[in-house]
């Protein structure tokens, strides 16, 4: 009976059946989860633990505001959004009216000034002469008074004479004083010095420098050879130094702005090789670098209103870090990158030598522009050409000799 009951149910002896075949489904699928365990623990303590990745990663670069340094209007713009330039070319030019004039009252005023310090050594040199012959009236005077002093008691001339050789020699004595006193004043002004180095005429060539800048500064050049971006500035604008005409970006100064959360910087180092993939050209295209340095505090610590979490409810975030990435060259020549672009950044590990910070400072500068150099090369010609058609060819004046300021009094009938 019982084995004619259980033919008789053949849904009862599937599920017989079934039980064991389930339950070897359950272990294979624990097996591959086991196993896929495995193997992702080996991958991460062989290699994944040794990189770090992020793609809260950006092309950063520099962005050069130009700015003009004087008032100006400006009358020609060389370039526009997408152009080239180079550095030294002229981009913006104002109109030159106004430095023009200041140019020419400065060279004006420097040729006044050297003919008028040219005038005060040649006083100098024509008081000594006024010293020399009142010195000779002065010794005439003094003579004939002492000697009228000792005839007047001998009766040998009359008490007139007497008191008019006095008051001659009191006249010649004073007037002598005054000379050597404006030889003084005259010394005092061009002793020590020469014509070139007075300060008179130093103070006339700082002005006609400053005019001659003044008149370069209505060019304004590129400091830089790079790409013209957001261009405000229009012709006929008023400008000044506080508001910027334009941008210029430099393709060759970018880098990577790579935000790694705080949980992955533990073992990065400044010098760790780096690897970049842009969206802009897609993963074939790999950029190559290195660890340029970590950010001294993250991203929402340099905010305008950085977070407050002594205040409110607080909810603990992860937070990030800026950690620069520099590019090889020679990838972003042929693969030129814009600031802005996204980009997945990832980090090799492997070498955690190296600092976690900057251990010196820069022993050169990072970036600098010489096209401002010789902006007053012209400026020192046209001053030596100024002073050399308008100093008389005046020579260096020594000083007064030491008798010239003898001022002795005779001791008798003073």
């Amino acid at each position: 009976m019982a084995e004619s009951s259980a033919d008789n149910n053949p849904q009862q002896t599937d599920r017989g059946r079934s039980k064991p075949r389930r339950k070897w489904y359950l272990l294979g699928l624990a097996l591959v989860f086991v196993v896929i365990g495995v193997v992702y623990a080996i991958y991460y303590f062989t290699v994944a633990q040794f990189y770090a990745s992020t793609d809260d990663s950006y092309v950063g670069g520099n962005r050069i505001l130009l700015t003009p340094q004087i008032n100006g209007t400006v009358t020609q713009i060389a370039a526009d959004n997408t152009d080239l330039v180079h550095a030294g070319e002229t981009v913006i030019t104002l109109n030159d009216t106004d430095a023009l004039i200041g140019l020419a009252h400065a060279k004006a005023a420097l040729a006044e000034t050297v003919r008028s310090v040219n005038q005060l050594f040649a006083q100098a040199n024509k008081q000594k002469a006024i010293i020399e012959q009142q010195q000779s009236a002065y010794a005439q005077s003094k003579r004939d008074y002492e000697r009228n002093a000792k005839l007047v008691r001998a009766h040998g001339v009359t008490q007139r004479a007497f008191e008019q050789s006095r008051a001659t020699y009191r006249q010649d004595r004073a007037a002598l004083q005054a000379a050597r006193d404006r030889l003084t004043e005259l010394q005092a002004q061009t002793a020590g010095t020469t014509l070139q180095e007075h300060p008179r005429v130093k103070q006339a060539e700082a002005e006609l420098r400053l005019a001659y800048l003044n008149l370069q500064r209505t060019r304004i050049p590129a400091p830089v050879t790079g790409y013209v971006a957001q261009r405000e500035v229009q012709l006929g604008q008023r400008v000044d130094p506080s508001k910027p005409m334009l941008s210029i970006v430099p393709s060759s100064q970018v880098w990577i702005d790579a935000n790694f959360k705080e949980t992955q910087l533990a073992a990065m180092r400044i010098g760790q090789p780096a690897t970049v993939t842009s969206d802009f050209y897609g993963s074939d295209v790999v950029f190559h670098g290195h660890v340029a340095g970590i950010s001294a505090g993250t991203g929402s610590a340099f905010e305008l209103l950085p977070p407050q979490n002594a205040t409110g409810n607080w909810i603990k975030i992860v937070r990030r870090v800026p950690v620069r990435i520099a590019l090889n060259a020679d990838d972003v020549h042929k693969h030129p990158l814009r600031i802005g672009l996204s980009t997945e950044t990832t980090v090799n590990l492997h070498d955690s030598s190296g600092p976690v910070l900057a251990q010196k400072s820069q022993p050169t500068p990072r970036y600098r522009t010489k096209v401002y150099h010789r902006r007053l090369h012209g400026a020192d010609q046209l001053i030596k050409h100024i002073v050399d058609a308008n100093d008389g060819n005046a020579k260096t004046h020594a000083a007064a000799p030491a008798d010239l300021l003898d001022l002795s009094t005779p001791s008798s009938g003073s």
